[in-house]
């Protein structure tokens, strides 16, 4: 299964807290805020999910529409992953 992403990735989108505007952001602190990003939409999810199980909503639409959220920015972060262990392990066969 393929995922394509639906919106170009801008390397200044707010993931980068403005500072690569003005200093430059390592590729390190940019995985780590989008990491955070991922796991924070996880969180939301699981809230909204206790939410609904406790009766304090009502709303299903918004609880599956978190959970398919989250459930989609996990598998892109995990392919994103394996491409870069892909890269890591193809580097590291090159002759020196």
């Amino acid at each position: 299964m393929k995922i394509i992403p639906t919106q170009p990735i801008d390397i200044n989108s707010n993931l980068m807290n403005g500072t690569a505007k003005s200093e430059g952001t390592s590729f390190a602190d940019f995985l780590n805020n989008a990491v955070s990003e991922v796991n924070k939409l996880q969180l939301d999810s699981e809230q909204l999910n206790e939410a609904f199980a406790m009766g304090k909503t009502d709303n299903i639409h918004q609880v599956m529409i978190a959970g398919e959220k989250a459930e989609m920015a996990l598998q892109f972060t995990m392919q994103i992953r394996n491409k870069i262990l892909d890269a890591y392990q193809e580097i590291m066969r090159m002759p020196i």
